[in-house]
């Protein structure tokens, strides 16, 4: 079982990786500094959802645990697993195109909304990971 027991922390690469899906209760961290900005994760079985200087940046229903996330300007990377099929969210860039890529291989584009929202459901079972990338067309 892959969970972050730290609920979130910065990895020697450079990225951040957060989620605990096997919480039976909501927790959260908040005031998590990296990179010059802040952070807050709360997690547990049914959401998992992440926070960058108080604006939205990743959640997923049922709860998940994300590795190495990296976010630029063109793409977000990042490994994910849970013991079930999940649905995951993030903020984007509004009304843009991107290709979605998912365990190395292109699954289509798609537009985010005016919010720049884009949601993906993943087929997972408990014990896989896996890799995800978001790339702005």
């Amino acid at each position: 079982m892959t969970v972050i027991k730290e609920l979130l922390r910065t990895e020697e690469d450079n990225t951040l990786s957060f989620g605990d899906y096997s919480l039976s209760k909501k927790t959260k961290l908040d005031n998590f500094e990296f990179e010059g900005d802040i952070y807050k994760v709360k997690t547990y079985q049914e959401i998992t959802k992440l926070e960058k200087n108080g604006m939205f940046v990743y959640e997923s229903v049922p709860g998940t645990a994300v590795e190495q996330l990296k976010m630029t300007d063109q793409e977000v990377t990042f490994f994910v697993s849970a013991p079930e099929d999940v649905q995951f969210t993030l903020e984007l860039e509004p009304e843009c195109e991107y290709e979605v890529f998912i365990g190395g291989e292109a699954v289509g584009k798609m537009t985010t909304n005016l919010s720049g929202k884009l949601s993906v459901s993943l087929e997972l079972s408990e014990g896989e990971r896996t890799a995800v990338k978001v790339a702005k067309c």
